[in-house]
């Protein structure tokens, strides 16, 4: 089982792009779902979610039974990580749960920065939050190379932790190209190669995922998935280059190379990728 979809769905500047006129809200999930198998839920980095909300994203996804999410742990756990967020962990706990608990929530994301680095001490606080979250099917997403080494590789895998692979710009000590499966899923999140951005102070910080995959550049991820799905019975493939709609022409075009699907799209998106023009 592959799944392939974009990061988030709730986004202005996809309004009129992936958007035809007249969708908001909720609608909007509802509108994704024709299209793609997962979704990855960008809001549970920033604030925990109820388990009101939660359940209404369940009800919306109702129609497709083989329809997974997967969600970002809140940043608290692993770009702040002090005492004080473990005092929301029962806030952060209950959305989650609901998600889990209607068999919707594929993979929990603990996506950590560039500035934790493989130490004793970093190790540690992993096993900390698989200790915590151990209900919840966890993923680890690192982005320095330093864990980038088979010791780590085994460390995840003795720990039932999953491993999350990414694609990002090659630039500094960033972690390089993997296709390791630790856990009883396999996950890659592509997050363009927007070198310019990529460690560039700005106000939107969005702006370092700006960047369209080119067809070359798909046909090598597509490759690199396979690597995946050969390791796994369950792989994930989340597209985070997400502004103005990006993600989603790459995960549709990624969706055409590894599967059968061809959906029906709407006129908007067509216009803005005519690479699409063939769906």
């Amino acid at each position: 089982m592959i799944r392939i979809g974009p990061a988030g769905w709730d986004y202005q500047d996809w309004q009129g792009v992936v958007y035809p006129p007249g969708i908001k809200g909720t609608d909007r999930l509802t509108f994704l779902i024709r299209f793609f198998p997962a979704i990855e839920i960008n809001v549970t980095f920033y604030r925990p979610i109820s388990a009101t909300l939660a359940r209404r994203w369940v009800e919306a996804v109702d129609p497709q039974p083989d329809f997974r999410f997967t969600a970002k742990l809140f940043r608290g756990f692993t770009h702040e990580r002090t005492t004080a967020p473990w005092q929301e962990e029962a806030a952060v706990k209950a959305g989650l749960a609901a998600l889990l608990e209607a068999g919707r929530l594929g993979a929990l994301l603990a996506q950590f920065p560039y500035s934790f680095h493989n130490t004793a001490e970093n190790r540690a606080y992993l096993l900390t939050v698989r200790e915590r979250f151990q209900e919840f099917p966890l993923a680890v997403e690192v982005r320095h190379r330093s864990w980038q080494q088979a010791a780590v590789r085994q460390f995840l895998a003795d720990h039932h932790l999953a491993f999350c692979n990414i694609d990002q710009p090659q630039i500094s000590y960033g972690l390089g190209e993997t296709d390791w499966v630790s856990g009883p899923l396999a996950y890659l999140r592509l997050h363009g190669r927007n070198r310019q951005n990529w460690f560039a102070k700005m106000d939107d910080v969005g702006a370092r995922y700006d960047y369209l995959y080119s067809g070359q550049e798909m046909d090598e991820l597509a490759d690199r998935a396979q690597k995946l799905t050969a390791q796994a019975p369950e792989t994930y493939l989340i597209f985070n280059n997400h502004p103005r709609g990006q993600g989603v022409a790459n995960a549709l075009e990624m969706l055409a190379r590894l599967t059968a699907a061809r959906p029906e799209l709407p006129d908007c998106l067509k216009k803005a990728f005519p690479r699409l023009a063939y769906f």
